[in-house]
């Protein structure tokens, strides 16, 4: 349970709420606990009248005799139910401040995790899968927070239940206390082997739920590609035979739950038999009364239901351990790209110096990028062309520091891009992906993504849609720039997508703009308009063009006139 102590800032910090909890148990324990002794006076009051009655004295007064029984145990029977009403409205009480809590420590701990997701590099992504991720800060919380709520309450019920039951059963007998509780040390050896046996299976089980999560997130991620290789019967069979290998080890810790159960009962049921057989060797000793024996069944009833939670509540805490041990794991994962201590915060210029650099993806022996060097001044547009797989959008990857050069050293303005403020360097950085990723969000906060929202401006907006000759094609949409696309923006066209993001980039107005195969998805037409627009709104502005090198040739031609012209103002303005 070390991996638990985790959660120890969070009890802290709810520490009034839990002890709220606690006290409410308490009171609910021993609102149960008060209904024994009223049955046991009840029943010894019933007994002892039926003596007093056969006497010859009470015989002439028995009906007024009879009437105040009935008066005692009508008040009784009152009693009891105004115990039991009271146990059920502490046991309210108990939920709402305990469970309760729970919720907000799944508040804490979703936002906790969320947060460490945005701080994690672009190489803890390539480790891990999509689906894990989403796991851990769903299912994985999810079993922890049933810990910090039901685990906790159950386990705090059976204690505080235990040692009120045990200590008034031994201020009656504490001989027949040592026959009714002999069972327990058999029942302690069972809850040891079905711990162990519940937390292997338990982890198991977690392990095969990721993998199944992945299998889904992978399927919805590429539905299009599978239906277009018609590869839904292959897809059905391969998540068939996951779910078959997570339903069969799922079953397998059912069973155990289901074996557990039944054997609390038997045990209580020997102490039950051990009550009533020894109680009664003991009445006729005069040593307690037939009410004791009463009294001793309902205390060994109020045990069934708490021992009974036990294998449940022992499943919880150790399916919360397995889940807080993966929580623990990815918390601990530190990013290995992060501003330094003194990281450099100021405005862009957009001088690029690239000297001899390599790069090596992780777990990958050759170069993506082999011993490059380039220097780009401000304001310059440069166009970097090659065949698929040349290294040009690793480069743009290093200009972001969305990871760190094996070797050499990139300086922007004259200084190390590792020296950097990441959120100061990419804030003046337009970048324009190959792969699109557009939010399921309106078209307007999807181009204003970058902007922050009192900067947000629809006249913004609009000039940079129209920049990236996409302006026409919103206003064509029935809800305009308030039109709601889909999941990574399904319902556009690859080329529409393509022109989002380039509006997305420019509408920073960055000193710096990487556009990453950005038109591949867009006509020759639509291209030349915004290479022309680009021309005109780039000026000063430091510009890195990706291109393939199967790019049509007067996309090429108009690309070169371009930086030519570029070029030229620049020399004119410097003479």
């Amino acid at each position: 349970m070390r991996h638990l102590f985790y959660l120890n800032k969070f009890f802290i910090k709810y520490k009034w709420r839990f002890a709220a909890g606690v006290m409410f148990v308490i009171l609910s324990t021993a609102m149960s606990i008060l209904p024994a002794r009223l049955t046991r006076q009840a029943v010894d009051l019933v007994l002892n009248s039926q003596k007093q009655i056969s006497s010859p004295a009470i015989n002439q007064t028995s009906e007024n005799f009879l009437s105040g029984i009935y008066t005692e145990l009508f008040w009784f029977g009152l009693l009891i139910i105004g115990a039991i009403l009271l146990r059920g409205l502490f046991m309210v009480y108990m939920r709402q401040t305990i469970i309760v809590a729970s919720r907000y420590i799944e508040y804490d701990m979703k936002n906790e995790i969320y947060s460490h997701y945005q701080k994690l590099d672009a190489a803890f992504y390539s480790r891990n899968n999509t689906g894990d991720l989403m796991n851990r800060i769903s299912e994985d919380v999810s079993r922890v927070r049933m810990f910090t709520g039901p685990a906790i309450m159950y386990t705090f019920n059976v204690t505080v239940t235990m040692l009120l039951v045990i200590t008034a059963m031994l201020s009656i007998s504490p001989l027949l206390t040592f026959y009714v509780l002999l069972p327990l040390p058999v029942m302690v050896v069972l809850i040891y082997f079905v711990q162990s046996i519940i937390n292997k299976k338990g982890e198991e089980v977690q392990v095969l739920l990721s993998d199944l999560s992945t299998k889904v997130q992978e399927t919805f991620s590429g539905l299009r590609i599978i239906k277009s290789f018609a590869k839904e019967n292959l897809f059905n069979k391969l998540f068939a035979a996951k779910a078959q290998e997570y339903r069969e080890r799922s079953l397998n810790l059912a069973k155990v739950h289901a074996l557990f159960y039944p054997s609390i009962l038997l045990l209580v049921g020997i102490s039950t038999v051990n009550a009533i057989y020894f109680g009664g060797h003991l009445i006729n000793d005069g040593r307690i009364t037939p009410g004791n024996i009463a009294e001793f069944i309902i205390y060994i009833n109020l045990f069934t239901w708490p021992l009974g939670t036990m294998g449940w509540t022992i499943s919880l805490i150790q399916r919360a351990a397995a889940s807080q041990k993966r929580i623990n794991e990815f918390l601990d994962s530190q990013p290995s790209i992060a501003s330094p201590a003194n990281s450099i915060a100021q405005p862009l210029s957009g001088n690029i110096n690239i000297k001899s650099i390599s790069f090596y993806y992780p777990n990958t022996k050759v170069p993506a990028i082999n011993n490059l060097s380039l220097q780009i001044k401000q304001g310059e547009t440069i166009a970097i062309t090659g065949p698929t797989g040349c290294g040009k959008t690793t480069l743009a990857n290093l200009l972001l520091r969305f990871y760190d050069v094996s070797s050499g050293e990139i300086l922007i303005d004259e200084k190390n891009v590792e020296q950097w403020n990441l959120e100061s360097l990419r804030t003046q950085t337009g970048y324009v992906p190959q792969d699109v990723i557009l939010f399921s969000d309106t078209l307007h906060n999807n181009i204003a993504f970058g902007l922050k929202a009192k900067e947000l401006s629809l006249p913004d907006v609009e000039n940079a849609a129209e920049i990236a000759a996409v302006l026409k094609d919103i206003k064509n949409f029935r809800d305009k720039f308030e039109t709601v696309i889909g999941e990574r923006g399904i319902s556009l066209s690859g080329g529409q997508k393509q022109r989002i993001s380039i509006a997305r980039a420019l509408i920073k107005k960055p000193q710096m703009l990487l556009l990453d195969d950005c038109l591949s998805a867009v006509d020759t037409v639509t291209e030349e308009t915004i290479l022309y627009n680009l021309k005109e709104n780039l000026k000063g502005k430091t510009t890195l063009i990706f291109l393939t090198a199967y790019l049509p040739l007067n996309t090429l031609i108009e690309l070169l006139f371009w930086i030519k012209e570029v070029w030229l103002k620049r020399e004119h303005m410097n003479n």
